[in-house]
This record gives C-alpha cells, structure tokens and sequence, in this order.
C-alpha cells in the first residue's frame, strides 16, 4: 500500500535524524583559521555547536571579551562541546580579557572550557547561567568586581578544577569565586571545586556558595579579604522570581574535606562561615575532613564562624593553628542577639535550625584555643603548642606537611564516622590526594597521598617520597572525580561580626530547558559543510513534514513553514 504524505513524511525525517552526523571542529586564531575572535563564532548566524563539537584556540594570542555562549551552543550529557585551547608545542594560554562577562554561559548545558587566561570582565570573568558546565586548567585574574559567579536562577552543576584564581573581588558583596544552584530547574545538581589554587582576593571572599551540594575537595585557599569560605543558603531575594522556590526547598550540604585554608586578612576575624546571611541559610549539614587551617595573624580569630540558620557541622582530622598571637576560637556562634532581621522568611536569627549539632573526632587544636567543641560532642581531640614545631621560617613559607615526630602523625581517624542517624550523604571519606602547594596544577598533576603506615591529621601527609611515584597525567572533556565513599552509618572576648548582607547577582531571564537530543556516533570522513548540509535537510523535513488540515486555518500556523524555512536556509 503507498504512504499517505503523512506517513512519507516522518519516513524522510526518521531516515535523516538516523544518519550519522559527524563531531565538528571549529578553529579560531588571529590568521590562517575559521574565526579571528571567539565572540565571532558565538555571534555567527552560521554556527551553531552540537554534542561533541570542538573549539580550538591559538596561544600567543589576545581575543576580546564579551563572549556569550548560548543554548544552541550547548553539548548533551556525556558528550559536551568543548572550547580548547590549542596546546601547539611552545604556546602560551589564550588570553581572553574585557567586556561585561569576560565569558558567560546561557543556558548552554553540557560545555567544557579548558586551558584560558581570562581576565578583566566588569562584573565578572566568568558567568555561569548553565548545568554542565567545567571550568578547568584556566588562570582567571584580575577581575575588577567576581572573579567566577554562578546565576541565582538558571544554572546546574558546575566543576572547577585545576584553575588558578586571583586579584578577583571588591568590597564587601563580590567575591573571586560566587556559586548558586536553581534548585527548581535543576535539582540534586552538584558544585565540585578541586585541585584550584585561590589566593590574593581583592574583596569579599575567596569561596561564597549558595549552591544545593558543595564538594570541595583539595584546594589551597590564601588570603582573602574577608572569609576564605563562606556556605550558606539561596538568595531568597534573586529567587523571588523562580516559581515553585521555597526557602525550605532544599538543605544546601557542603563537604570539605583535603584542603588548605590559610587566614591572612587583619580586618577579619573568621576563616570559614556557615548557616546563613541575611538572604538565606543552608539549613544543611558541613562536613570538614583531613583540612589544614592556619590562621597567619595576630588578635581574635574565628576558625568557623555559625550563623543564621546551620543544620549540622561535623568535623575529622582537622589542624587548626593560629600562628601569630594566642590561639584561635574554633566554633563561635553568632548569637541572634548580634544578627539583623533578615531580608525575607524564615526571620528566626538563631545560628542553628534545631539547636547546635556539632560533631567530629581526631582534630588537633592549640592547648589555649577557645571555644573547642565539648568531649561530648568531639572524640579523640589533641592538643599541643604547635602541630608539628613548624618554624617562623616555615610558617612564612608555608612548609606545612607534618615533619617526623609531629603529634599529627598516623594520628586520624581513617573512618571517621558521620552523626548517628544523619550520615552525609555519599561523603568522600578521608582525602586520597594531595592539594596543590600554593601553585597552579596541570590537569592531573595531583599527587596521590600516600598513607600506607596510616593517616596523618591535616591536608598532608609526612612522606614527601609517595608510592607509585608521580600520578599519570589525565586529559579529556569529563570532569576528573575522584571516587567516593559510601556513607558511614572558656567563652573568648571576640566582637561577633554582623551579618553580611548579600548581593543582587544577575538574574537570566530563563526559559523551559529543552530536551537534548543524543548524536549518533559520527563519520571521520564528513567535512565540516557536508555536516551544516546534513543539519538542513533534517531542518528542512521537519518545515515541511505535514500537519492536520485544521492547523492552516490558524494565521500564524500558515506562515509557519515559511519563517522555519527562511531560519534554516543555509547561511
């Protein structure tokens, strides 16, 4: 029997979208290549990127900011488009500087971004709007206002690794890294910071994150001007215009566990924060595991600092230090005494949701410290003068592995348990890698942590000689996560710092995320052309591909081929 035009037509379009369609490559570089500038390929009518895409990069070339990468520009799950730098023998990063949004993903989920020097955005360097998206082995710097930010509404999960970030911030509201998640369009979604070198911040802090699940495993924070980290909830102002948000939505969880945290800043007292400020609180549970805290100033300093609405704070295996002056408070509550009223419900200033949880095992503190959490809620605490009779010479050189015959020695717990009844969940349990040293890593130039003759307490271990030598240099698009473990069952006279307020961080304007389709495995053989023809035909099928009779009496329905066919035409 022949087909009806009707069914001919989803055959024709069936046959095409069946037919392999080839991973393209698009070139850019001041001569001999496709583009001279990336804001021409991302504003080309021409051009639209498909899962699998490639975008390499010349070296020892400068390209203009203002880069905006958008949804027809995003990859697919698994199979992301990737922008590359090109790394030809004896070239230098790409430079990419200026502009509002140095580079800005709109909603263009699934992307890499690997291997740039990215400087000078006017609000920030780079702008994440999107889900997938990895930022790696990139120097982002001298950012005049956020160095990293992430969109209170429209972004996913998001992976920072191997970059090094500074001279990022300003005043009191923008900081060189500022994440969040919209919880509405993209739930369960995961900010993943590893293997990052972040110093030298110009204002604010060094990490702000108002993201739903925080994994930061195996940086080296120094020097902010405020917090070197601060984990607290979404912005309830930014998310008054994301339907279906409510404050109780989710918890935001954070699990820090392998890093370096080093305080330098005179005109602050706290390290870390957590709970909340005065636009929202994470109401979660954080986990800090194997982290090295030194706190590299005279006066009253705050290890953490809760506030405003923390759900849970678990610690194991920490070295908190202050080496200058006396020693530090390690959890001061801010009482809500001495907090504001916040900007919008839930109103209630206390720092903790349902009274303090605090627990932890095996973490070392000064025998002066203030504030040190009772034996009833820490097990296993050690006390001393000094970690590991680390020198003037060392603390200024930040020589901070444990040298032999330190109490931080073979002294952690290698399974530190989670709160009974409340684990975290899918914790890393104890660190397998080593931070960087206060320098810029190659992607998979981590080393691995060696812990044959047990686990020292802190972000390193003694043997600078580790087994297995050094790690096998790792490459490709995917995030490089580490495995993970399954889930295991006297008051000092500091001034408690007000609330921070917050601020406004962009807000996209967000459409419905569209389904992605997956791509076939391609031919080598197409050429980029044979591939934009490809892309046509499927076009034009679907422009002509027939529709009930009723629909043309619609005026808008009429033209509908038409417009589709002027928007497909080869350009």
């Amino acid at each position: 029997m022949r087909p009806d035009a009707r069914t001919a037509g989803l055959l024709i379009l069936s046959a095409l979208a069946s037919a392999p369609v080839a991973a393209a490559t698009y070139t850019v570089g001041p001569s001999g290549r496709q583009f001279t500038q990336l804001t021409a390929l991302f504003n080309s009518p021409s051009v639209n990127l498909q899962p699998g895409d490639i975008v390499l990069v010349d070296g020892n070339a400068s390209y203009a900011g203002g880069i905006v990468v958008t949804e027809d520009d995003g990859g697919a799950a698994g199979n992301p488009v990737i922008i590359r730098w090109r790394r030809d023998p004896g070239t230098s990063r790409p430079k990419i500087s200026g502009g509002t949004h140095t580079i800005k993903f709109q909603e263009s989920n699934h992307v890499v971004f690997e291997g740039f020097d990215v400087a000078g955005g006017t609000s920030s360097c780079v702008f994440n709007a999107a889900n997938d998206v990895v930022v790696r082995d990139s120097v982002i710097h001298d950012c005049p206002a956020h160095g990293v930010l992430g969109a209170d509404i429209g972004s996913g999960s998001f992976t920072l690794e191997y970059n090094e970030i500074y001279n990022a911030g300003q005043g009191t509201q923008r900081h060189a890294i500022y994440v969040a998640s919209d919880e509405v369009a993209f739930p369960n979604s995961v900010f993943r910071m590893q293997y990052n070198y972040v110093h030298d911040g110009l204002g604010g802090n060094l990490l702000k994150s108002r993201h739903e699940r925080n994994e930061i495993y195996y940086n080296w924070f120094e020097g902010a001007a405020y917090q070197e980290m601060e984990l607290i909830g979404p912005d309830c102002e930014a998310q008054a215009d994301n339907p279906g948000w409510t404050p109780g939505l989710k918890t935001e969880n954070s699990d820090v566990v392998g890093n370096v945290i080093i305080h330098t800043s005179t005109g602050w007292p706290n390290a870390i924060r957590a709970g909340g400020d005065l636009n929202g609180r994470n109401m979660g549970h954080v986990r800090l595991v194997n982290n090295t805290i030194l706190l590299d100033r005279s006066g009253s300093v705050n290890a953490i600092l809760v506030q405003l609405g923390q759900g849970r704070l678990e610690m194991h295996n920490n070295v908190f230090y202050q080496s200058k002056g006396t020693a530090p408070a390690i959890v001061r509550e801010n009482p809500a005494s001495d907090v504001d009223t916040p900007f919008c419900a839930p109103f209630d200033r206390e720092p903790w949701v349902l009274g303090r949880k605090v627990t932890g095992s095996n973490n070392w503190v000064q025998t002066n410290a203030a504030l040190v959490p009772s034996a009833s809620e820490w097990s296993g605490t050690l006390k001393g003068t000094n970690p590991s009779s680390w020198s003037d010479t060392d603390i200024a050189q930040r020589l901070l592995r444990p040298k032999a015959g330190s109490a931080l020695l073979n002294a952690a717990n290698p399974a530190p348990p989670g709160p009974i009844g409340s684990p975290f969940p899918s914790a890393l349990l104890v660190p397998i890698q080593d931070p960087p040293y206060r320098t810029k890593l190659a992607i998979g130039g981590q080393r691995p942590r060696g812990t044959a003759d047990g686990l020292d307490i802190g972000a390193f271990e003694l043997a600078e000689v580790l087994p297995g030598g050094e790690p096998k240099p790792m490459e490709g698009a995917q995030p490089l996560i580490p495995p993970r473990s399954q889930p295991i069952a006297p008051p000092a006279t500091v001034a408690n710092p007000p609330a921070q307020t917050s601020t406004s961080k962009p807000i996209p304007q967000r459409a419905a995320p569209a389904p992605v389709r997956a791509l076939p495995s391609f031919a080598p053989t197409e050429t980029a052309s044979d591939i934009r023809r490809r892309r046509y035909y499927m076009a034009l099928a679907f422009c002509l591909a027939p529709r009930p009779w009723t629909s043309w009496l619609e005026p808008l329905d009429a033209v509908r081929p038409l417009r589709c066919l002027l928007r497909t035409a080869p350009r």
